[in-house]
């Protein structure tokens, strides 16, 4: 069914283009080209624009062929992290890596070549199917930005499927939402050896704040982070400014709702507690922050059709199938969101965001091969 040295042949060809997030001019050049090839109506969204990239989200629609039945969506993004300049992929033993100064980018390529194979399949074989969607977004390793400039109106379908994450016969139904939060606390500075009681460290209320933060693994649904922390002036100077940026995830939102404040709370009660008279004066330190929600919940039910038809669809090719949640957010979370039930799917890929970063064609090939089967009964 699926033809290996094509796909290797395709994959090879995507990964050769040089693709990092607002920079994806020639790889989205490629793609039209090539799903037009496959007898796809190509349309590009004003995304780009928006977000100063070269290259908006494609919206790739295939009409039905023997077949009458609700269309489906596939998604992938095409963007790549960085180093992704001069990318040499190297096959050997049936497996691809890079030549070892760049990423290979395989997330999210090697989903964008299984796609590919797929509607080749399709094709070569006059397997009938339903309406079929293709929605190929940038920048979505930057915080998902194609996705959250897509106008879904744009689009048919109400259920999906979106190939990006590690693994093989591996689906994804459950991912947290998300609040990316910065802060910003205000001291007073002063001479941290002539006159450091005239003071009040805005760093010093930053660790009591954080060391009473529940941070990491807060419960089995929940996590939080701090992960930068700037200010300061010298080391002889009592800082007045301290700026941190930290996340909370979550797959309940109340949850992330009631973590978010906890971080909020946990500076303000020791900024308030760092108060105090100098020079006759009470000083009393400020903390700001800003709170972005960063991506919704993914949470589509283990019982949903959508998953009884990948279900069955691998039940056919004889392949256990795991499907479990996930820590990460993705453009199924935004896709979700927008009302269009997905999920994630494997593609195989592994050591992503690394110059270890690989993919195997026979890997590519079942999931190709697991798309067909999906698309076939769709």
């Amino acid at each position: 069914m699926i033809n290996r040295e094509r796909l290797a042949t395709e994959f090879k060809n995507l990964a050769q283009i040089a693709s990092p997030s607002y920079r994806e001019g020639d790889i989205s050049r490629y793609l039209i080209r090539r799903f037009q090839e496959l007898g796809a109506e190509v349309v590009m969204d004003e995304a780009g624009t928006r977000i100063g990239a070269q290259s908006g989200n494609l919206l790739c629609t295939l009409s039905a062929r023997g077949r009458s039945s609700e269309p489906i969506l596939l998604s992938v993004h095409m963007d790549t992290v960085e180093p992704a300049e001069g990318v040499q992929p190297v096959l050997r033993d049936g497996i691809f890596t890079s030549a070892g100064d760049t990423v290979l980018g395989a997330d999210d390529k090697a989903g964008i070549a299984e796609i590919i194979e797929a509607l080749e399949a399709l094709r070569e074989q006059q397997i009938p199917h339903g309406p079929i969607e293709v929605v190929i977004t940038v920048c979505e390793e930057v915080g998902l930005l194609g996705a959250k400039n897509l106008d879904p109106t744009r689009l048919r379908s109400r259920r999906g499927l979106a190939l990006d994450t590690s693994g093989v016969d591996l689906v994804i139904h459950q991912a947290p939402c998300a609040n990316k939060i910065s802060f910003e606390i205000l001291g007073r500075e002063s001479h941290a050896g002539i006159a450091p009681e005239k003071g009040i460290s805005a760093v010093q209320i930053a660790a009591k704040g954080i060391a009473r933060m529940r941070l990491g693994r807060v419960d089995e649904e929940t996590t939080a982070n701090i992960g930068r922390i700037s200010g300061g002036q010298a080391i002889n100077i009592i800082p007045k400014r301290v700026q941190l940026e930290g996340e909370a995830r979550s797959h309940d939102p109340e949850k992330l709702r009631q973590q978010t404040e906890h971080m909020i709370a946990c500076f303000r009660e020791a900024a308030a507690e760092a108060a105090g008279e100098i020079d006759g004066v009470l000083v009393e330190p400020q903390v700001r922050w800003e709170i972005v929600a960063d991506y919704p919940v993914m949470k589509v039910p283990r019982d949903s059709a959508l998953l009884g038809l990948i279900e069955e669809a691998a039940a056919v090719l004889e392949r256990p199938l795991e499907v479990r949640a996930a820590g990460g957010g993705s453009d199924a979370n935004i896709l979700n969101g927008y009302g269009i039930e997905t999920v994630i799917l494997g593609t195989g890929m592994t050591d992503v965001h690394t110059t270890d970063e690989s993919v195997s064609i026979e890997d590519m090939a079942g999931v190709a091969a697991l798309l067909v089967e999906v698309l076939r009964r769709a």
